[in-house]
């Protein structure tokens, strides 16, 4: 199945920003994160899948000094999703079938 990225956005309040920030990265399928107030990119941060813990600790805190600063601002986030199929097909069920030639087994 391919892959296509997604972007989302989020209006938060200068306080929400660091709890905001967390959640996506928590939930792992953000490719990147884009910070921006009043239309003005502030900071982007490229995140890779499959990186966690302390690797996010510059991230989080560089999060942290941007919501003591920021009032009101966006975040924007490109997002990893899989590529629906294109012909509406949908995955069958495999049948159960029961063997030929009779008489039924009790």
């Amino acid at each position: 199945m391919s892959m296509k990225t997604a972007w989302e956005s989020f209006r938060v309040e200068g306080g929400d920003l660091l709890d905001r920030v967390t959640k996506i990265i928590a939930q792992g399928n953000a490719r990147s994160i884009v910070i921006k107030q009043d239309g003005r990119r502030i900071a982007e941060f490229p995140l890779t899948v499959g990186v966690v813990g302390a690797v996010f600790a510059p991230v989080l805190a560089a999060v942290g000094a941007l919501a003591a600063v920021l009032s009101k601002c966006t975040i924007e986030v490109e997002r990893v999703v899989p590529e629906a199929r294109s012909n509406g097909a949908t995955r069958s069920k495999k049948a159960t079938t029961r063997p030929r030639g009779g008489a039924r087994r009790q």
